[in-house]
């Protein structure tokens, strides 16, 4: 059950980014603090991983090949999330372009965990992921709108999002069944992620950084969302699927929706609290088995 929870806590915490950045500065763009978000929680992850690894030897002495390839190729992901991610939504609007991404990325990441580690998915994961991905497109307000026309551009760039994180979670996990801590995991992946990110700064405007609401925003981004975040969800994936960590992961919506409601005024409507339950289910259908597991052990 504590791995369940990890994730689950994990969520929460990546649930908040939405927030944080209602309260951060209005001239911060999304691609702005996207790019800060990344580079500076994966300085901060990766400053991380060196510290533990000098006081309690936990980092590799020795790097195989495929080791540095899921480090290279995860951190590559970490880094695409973003611009396709925003592209998505600037060209299918915010709400496709999240059911896109959110949907898409459990169901992606157990058919390519079922590719690459010829694990497939369980009958409890298909149920439990159907439902939470309905539970998002109806918690999204999707269904309730007047039916635009949707970019072919956006919708690859959304389904590349998904894939991205995919690819992230199941090179984290290939580095954790290879024996390294999860700070040392997710430290090296983010801050492979945060070198190849910090050069597009100079393509955004930061002249919001200067206020205490940006320097704020930012702390909470990074040390947050990232840095305690990915922690917890390299704990609890070094004990789950990838595909069944990425199911969970939908808690993240759930959070965003209700701290919206309770902090930013936002209202819901009868469909949205219908999806807040059916997203609920999901999740507690996928926890439910690793309790017994738990209980029996």
């Amino acid at each position: 059950m504590r791995p369940v929870l990890f994730i689950i806590m994990s969520a929460v915490c990546f649930g908040t980014t939405g927030t944080a950045q209602a309260y951060g500065p209005q001239a911060a763009s999304s691609s702005a603090v996207g790019l800060t978000r990344i580079v500076a929680g994966g300085a901060l992850l990766a400053a991380l991983a060196w510290w533990q690894g000098r006081r309690g030897q936990q980092r590799p002495t020795t790097w195989t090949r495929r080791q540095l390839g899921a480090v290279l190729l995860g951190g590559a992901a970490v880094a695409a999330y973003q611009p396709t991610f925003f592209e998505g939504a600037r060209l299918n609007g915010v709400a496709v372009g999240a059911v896109v991404t959110l949907g898409a990325a459990p169901v992606l990441t157990g058919l390519l965990e079922w590719a690459v580690r010829r694990t497939p998915p369980t009958r409890v994961w298909f149920a439990a992921t159907a439902c939470a991905v309905a539970g998002v497109t109806l918690l999204s307000g999707l269904l309730e709108g007047s039916g635009q026309g949707i970019s072919l551009r956006g919708l690859v760039g959304s389904l590349g999002a998904a894939l991205s994180y995919a690819v992230y979670t199941l090179a984290a996990k290939h580095l954790l069944d290879e024996g390294w801590q999860p700070t040392v995991a997710v430290g090296s992946i983010f801050g492979t992620a945060a070198v190849i990110g910090a050069p597009f700064l100079l393509l955004v405007d930061l002249g919001w950084l200067a206020t205490g609401s940006g320097i704020a925003m930012v702390l909470w981004l990074a040390v947050v969302t990232i840095v305690l975040a990915y922690v917890m969800f390299a704990i609890g994936l070094r004990s789950l699927s990838a595909s069944t960590v990425a199911t969970l992961t939908l808690v993240e919506p759930l959070t965003a929706c209700v701290l919206g409601i309770a902090l930013l005024g936002e209202q819901l409507s009868g469909i949205g609290w219908t999806g807040l339950a059916v997203l609920l289910l999901g999740v507690t259908l996928l926890a439910r088995p690793r309790q017994r597991a738990g209980a029996t052990a």
